[in-house]
C-alpha cells in the first residue's frame, strides 16, 4: 500500500524559504508521479506544479512559477518542493500527491495516493 508522508512545513517571514519532502513508502518511488498542491483556508485546493515519474518534466502554476521548485531523488524515495521568495499569500496546508506512470498533471482527481498535509505559514 503507498503512503505518503510529508515533511518540513514551519513558520517562516516573507521573503525566506522552505523545502517540503515527500517519502513515498509502499511501492517504487521512481514508478510514480508526483504533484504538489496547497489549500488555504476558505479556498480551493490549488495545483502548484508536478513532476512526471521520469523526472524529464515538470510544470508550474503562473504564481509559483520562477519561485518553486519541484525535485525528486529515487534513491531516497523522496520528492521534494523547495520554495523560495515566500509571500504571505503562500500560507497554506501543502500536500503531496502522487500517481503510477503519471505525467504532470494538475488535476487533484489524477492523482490516487495524497499526504497527510504539512502547515507552511509565511508572516509578513
Amino acid at each position: 500500500q503507498v503512503q505518503l508522508v510529508e515533511s518540513g512545513g514551519g513558520l517562516v517571514q516573507a521573503g525566506g524559504s522552505l523545502t517540503l519532502s515527500c517519502e513515498l513508502s509502499g511501492r517504487t518511488f521512481s514508478r510514480y508521479a508526483m504533484g504538489w498542491f496547497r489549500q488555504a483556508p476558505g479556498k480551493e485546493r490549488e495545483f502548484l506544479g508536478a513532476i512526471t515519474w521520469s523526472g524529464a518534466n515538470t510544470v508550474y502554476t503562473d504564481p509559483v512559477k520562477g519561485r518553486f521548485t519541484i525535485s525528486r531523488d529515487n534513491a531516497k524515495n523522496t520528492g521534494y518542493l523547495r520554495m523560495n521568495s515566500l509571500k504571505p499569500e503562500d500560507t497554506a496546508v501543502y500536500y503531496c500527491a502522487a500517481q503510477l506512470w503519471g505525467d504532470s498533471r494538475k488535476e487533484p482527481g489524477f492523482y490516487s495516493h495524497w499526504g497527510q498535509g504539512t502547515q507552511v505559514t509565511v508572516s509578513s
